[in-house]
């Protein structure tokens, strides 16, 4: 009997870390990631739960029991699709729909489960919202086409950088000195007119908005810790794609 409780804890630990180190992972507030493990925790049994989220690492325990369990959380990245499967089977899983068995199984097959996009179509994706963006912020149709070439020749270089090299905040460096170069390029031999409008379009793909904002979120929450470690992340990513920008200026300009 003794061993079952033990089994039937353990499982709600390891269900319960799971859903909040994806949910972690793909870029979730960290308010909405403590509520959802103490949800599904509450409705396995354990109205008593102790949840602390940080941006690299997950706490959580019963106070009826001595198991604590930590969970590390070494990859971030915004994939929101991810968050919404999670709160969906959560509240399958409270209104018994499923059972705790198979949401572990659920979460366990997220990734298989979730919809993938290919990288082609992110790539496409990427170029087509620089030149919109850059459009909307007023830029001319002069420009419109070269900058939806770099958006996507950068997010190209960002996603292969951090596939094949996974060096933090290399692949945002070496995106915007990419467009930085292309754009003075493209400037120089008249295939566009201005040069601001270009980086500012080919850009947007890169930078860390939903960082920042779930950051300031999570800080007016009261998760200090979690938010600063967010903003300053995102600041990183910032300041990459600013130095890479301002290498080019300074080489070419």
């Amino acid at each position: 009997m003794r061993t079952d409780k033990q089994s039937t804890i353990q499982l709600i630990l390891d269900t319960c870390l799971m859903a909040g180190k994806i949910m972690t992972e793909s870029g979730s507030e960290v308010y909405r990631v403590e509520d959802t493990m103490n949800r599904i925790a509450e409705n396995a049994g354990q109205k008593e739960s102790v949840s602390y989220v940080t941006a690299t690492g997950l706490f959580m325990g019963f106070r009826s029991s001595n198991y604590t369990q930590l969970e590390n959380v070494t990859e971030r990245s915004i994939n929101l699709e991810n968050v919404a499967i999670v709160n969906d089977l959560s509240r399958k899983f409270a209104n018994k729909e499923i059972t705790l068995e198979e949401l572990n199984r659920k979460l366990k097959n997220i990734t298989h489960e979730a919809p993938t996009y290919s990288t082609f179509l992110q790539i496409l994706s990427a170029g087509v919202v620089s030149c919109m963006l850059m459009y909307i912020f007023g830029g001319t149709w002069n420009d419109f086409f070269a900058t939806f070439f770099i958006g996507m020749i950068g997010f190209s270089v960002a996603f292969f950088t951090k596939e094949w090299l996974n060096i933090k905040f290399l692949d945002d460096f070496l995106a915007a000195f990419s467009i930085g170069f292309l754009a003075y390029l493209a400037v120089k031999f008249h295939v566009a007119e201005n040069i601001d409008n270009i980086i500012i379009g080919a850009v947007m793909p890169l930078v860390p908005g939903v960082a920042i904002t779930n950051s300031f979120r999570d800080i007016l929450a009261g998760h200090l810790l979690s938010g600063t470690a967010r903003a300053t992340e995102a600041i990183f990513v910032a300041g990459s794609i600013g130095i890479g920008i301002a290498i080019v200026f300074k080489l070419f300009m």
